[in-house]
């Protein structure tokens, strides 16, 4: 069965946009668990736009799924992660100006530099996942840098979706074949909605997570929470 991993950076964002304590982004994420998410994933960026390195450290006891934290392996990430000890920490190559995450990393070029961090990360017990796109040989170098799993950056699936399903998942399906031949986890996330969810996971038997904010964080808005996790889990069955 495939995780669902809810993202409620977008949460924060509407709490920060007036200050306060709403919505209050801890009741989101409780809220979210009993609803029958399987994971709460934060990202935390140096100017706090969204969720803050406090919300971090206060989710981290209250949560009862797994906690997933993902950005960019910053000294200040990586010292927020070690301390908070979260199951998952992710790691995505995104600067600290960007909007959102827009491509995966370039793992051969950056192995030494991933590779210190799986083993910083792993001799504290908690489980590593690098962020990457469906280049089969920098996919290959995941492996080599001793990550448990890859999250395959899934935007380039989710743009060509409407035109062509078949020609958008196909590099996916080639990327996940590889991701299970090397004995690593598989994770995908980014603009992944109700609309190309399903489709996406059919296609894919080797799934473990996704990981999504944004478009769940709309649904809900017209369908509620509740419902939305519903619709978005029934995607996975």
């Amino acid at each position: 069965m495939t995780k669902l991993s809810v993202n409620i950076n977008k949460v924060a964002t509407l709490r920060n946009a007036r200050g306060g304590n709403n919505p209050d982004v801890e009741k989101v994420a409780l809220d979210c668990e009993q609803f029958g998410a399987e994971g709460i994933t934060v990202h935390p960026r140096p100017d706090e736009r969204h969720i803050r390195y406090a919300d971090v450290y206060a989710l981290r006891p209250v949560l009862k799924t797994e906690f997933n934290i993902e950005g960019y392996p910053s000294k200040e990430f990586i010292d927020l992660v070690l301390r908070v000890k979260p199951t998952q920490v992710t790691l995505v190559p995104d600067a600290p100006d960007q909007i959102t995450s827009n491509c995966g990393w370039d793992t051969k070029t950056h192995q030494a530099f991933l590779t210190e961090l799986m083993d910083t990360f792993g001799e504290a017990g908690i489980r590593t996942s690098i962020f990457v796109g469906t280049d089969l040989e920098l996919i290959e170098y995941v492996a080599k840098t001793g990550a448990d799993r890859v999250e395959l950056y899934t935007e380039p699936y989710a743009s060509l979706y409407p035109k062509n399903p078949e020609a958008a998942v196909a590099p996916f399906i080639e990327a996940a074949e590889r991701v299970h031949k090397l004995g690593m986890g598989l994770n995908a996330g980014h603009d992944l909605s109700l609309v190309n969810l399903k489709y996406f996971h059919d296609n894919i038997p080797w799934l473990d997570e996704v990981s999504i904010g944004h478009a769940l964080i709309c649904d809900a808005l017209y369908l509620g929470l509740k419902k939305t996790i519903e619709e978005y889990k029934n995607c996975l069955r």
